[in-house]
């Protein structure tokens, strides 16, 4: 028994170093030791395989963790990955309902319509004949990805934080734990489910919207079964007018619908392209709704007035809001964050609104937050690349029609919506009377200053925001001063002791006058080299 037990681990540990290796032969073959670059990190994911395609996919939405840039490019990566076989389908399907295929599909295709990293969907005849389409997960994709992120993860290990030429920093391993458990939450298809009946309850009163009907009966964590979505792609623009469809309607209601995703429901589409979105009978269909965004009430609140400031270019209400929603990490230069954001709105405020890109603008305005280390959550960033995605469809599909233009009209009904003249007069009355209070003690305020400041008992704290750079440097002039003035001090009296008989000696020369001389040398190498570096 311990004989045979020793080579079986053995083997169990094989394809594990065999594939630890080939991920460092991968890294090594694109020189991701000298730098890397977006395109690098596309091509890596690319010859690691399907999982990390996925992956890939997925993290390109998260502008909040790797640079725009890397994102950008990221959505290059390939959708259409090599199907599994059609016997694995089976047993996969046999395995999670306990029967015979026959004894649930009159007829199952055995040519997949589309296959991806997670899963791939085949179209199938219930025993009732309705026609349905299967979304199969791939055998063992959650143990394989699961030991990928671990294996990837110790490959990173001595490259921990990896930058580019341009000075983007990226800690892998922490994309790689982001991406691990967004791809977790995809690999359990209840949770698609569940987005699809709670989309379905937020646009159940909309009549030209639609979205796949889940066979429940039939759905596990591992298979989900929906309606078969006939019709027409977005960018089959000249099916759709043959068949009487107006272009500019249907980017209207698509546009209108989006806005009302984001702004009402607060439960939007993370991936908003053509190939998710079919026609249909006079509906918008929505597909693949496996990856929503949601976004907090607060956020929500927020995202609204945001979108106001920058309609309105109101500088110092946007940067409010961006304090509010974002996590700060350290200290804000908040005289310099103002006049970023100042820029900004003065490039775009030329603008008529008509011609303004809200995608690009929000992804600008998290990009400015994080040069000024204030990280924004992840709902967010991932609501930016969906905006960019819908505004690049409303692009190709109708470019007449402007998204913010909709998005400003949406929130101006609901400004007339929501006014209450008696809320309003009730707190203009309760703001009066709370300056009125305030006003009553301004003279006694001013009284006791005056005191304070007839006895010299006034103090003036001055805060001068923004000095902190220029004084860190002043500071470390004066230490680099200040250890020159030593240096030379220690050679002027080692030079002075060696001219003495002091004890003890050593060769001659008195021990305290070396021990002075390798001291000064000690700091000018070291004040050397900080000028060395200085240069570079």
């Amino acid at each position: 028994m311990r004989a045979n037990a020793t080579p079986t681990k053995k083997n169990k540990e094989n394809p594990t170093r065999q594939r630890l290796k080939e991920m460092l032969e991968i890294m090594a073959r694109h020189g991701v030791v000298k730098g890397l670059t977006p395109e690098k990190l596309r091509l890596i994911l690319e010859d690691l395989g399907p999982t990390y395609v996925k992956l890939g996919q997925i993290m390109s939405m998260r502008t909040d963790i790797l640079p725009e840039r890397y994102c950008l490019e990221l959505t290059k990566l390939r959708a259409d990955v090599r199907a599994f076989p059609f016997e694995q389908v089976k047993a996969v399907i046999e395995e999670q309902y306990e029967k015979p295929v026959e004894e649930i599909f009159s007829f199952l295709d055995e040519k997949p319509l589309g296959s991806a990293s997670i899963a791939q969907v085949h179209r199938a005849t219930l025993l009732d004949g309705s026609d349905v389409v299967i979304k199969v997960q791939r055998p063992g994709i959650r143990e394989t990805m699961s030991r990928d992120i671990r294996l990837m993860q110790k490959a990173v290990g001595l490259l921990h934080f990896v930058s580019g030429p341009a000075g983007d920093v990226i800690d892998l391993k922490a994309v790689l734990g982001e991406m691990w458990n967004v791809a977790q939450q995809e690999m359990d298809f209840l949770v698609e489910a569940d987005h699809i009946r709670e989309f379905a309850k937020c646009n159940a009163d909309i009549a030209y919207i639609g979205w796949p009907q889940v066979v429940w009966k039939l759905t596990t964590p591992q298979l989900l079964v929906m309606e078969y979505i006939e019709g027409y792609s977005l960018d089959d623009g000249k099916a759709l007018e043959q068949h009487g469809y107006d272009m500019e309607e249907i980017g209207i209601k698509l546009a209108q619908n989006y806005v009302k995703q984001i702004l009402d429901d607060a439960f939007f589409h993370a991936d908003p392209h053509p190939g998710n979105i079919r026609v249909r009978g006079g509906k918008i269909v929505w597909l693949d709704l496996g990856m929503m965004g949601r976004l907090s009430p607060r956020d929500q609140a927020l995202f609204r007035r945001a979108v106001k400031a920058i309609v309105t270019s109101d500088v110092y209400e946007l940067k409010t809001i961006l304090l509010t929603l974002g996590n700060h990490n350290g200290r804000i230069n908040h005289t310099r964050l103002y006049t970023d954001i100042d820029d900004m709105l003065t490039k775009y405020g030329s603008m008529e609104l008509g011609s303004m890109d809200l995608g690009k603008v929000v992804t600008e305005l998290t990009t400015l937050a994080a040069d000024h280390n204030i990280s924004m959550p992840a709902e967010i960033t991932m609501l930016g690349r969906g905006v960019v995605t819908i505004e690049g469809v409303l692009s190709r599909v109708c470019p007449q029609v402007n998204f913010i233009q909709i998005m400003a009209n949406h929130l101006s009904g609901n400004l007339a919506e929501e006014f209450d003249l008696k809320r309003e007069i009730r707190h203009a009355g309760r703001s009066f009377l709370s300056t009125s209070r305030k006003s009553l003690d301004i003279p006694a305020q001013i009284s006791d200053a005056l005191k304070m400041a007839i006895k010299g008992q006034g103090k003036l704290n001055l805060e001068i925001t923004g000095s902190e750079e220029p004084l860190g440097q002043l500071d470390k002039m004066v230490n680099k001063i200040v250890v020159g003035i030593i240096t030379a001090a220690l050679l002027i009296g080692s030079s002075l002791i060696c001219t003495t008989q002091m004890q003890p000696q050593i060769l001659g020369i008195p021990f305290l006058g070396i021990l002075g001389y390798c001291a000064s040398m000690v700091m000018l190498i070291w004040l050397f080299v900080k000028f060395i570096h200085k240069k570079h």
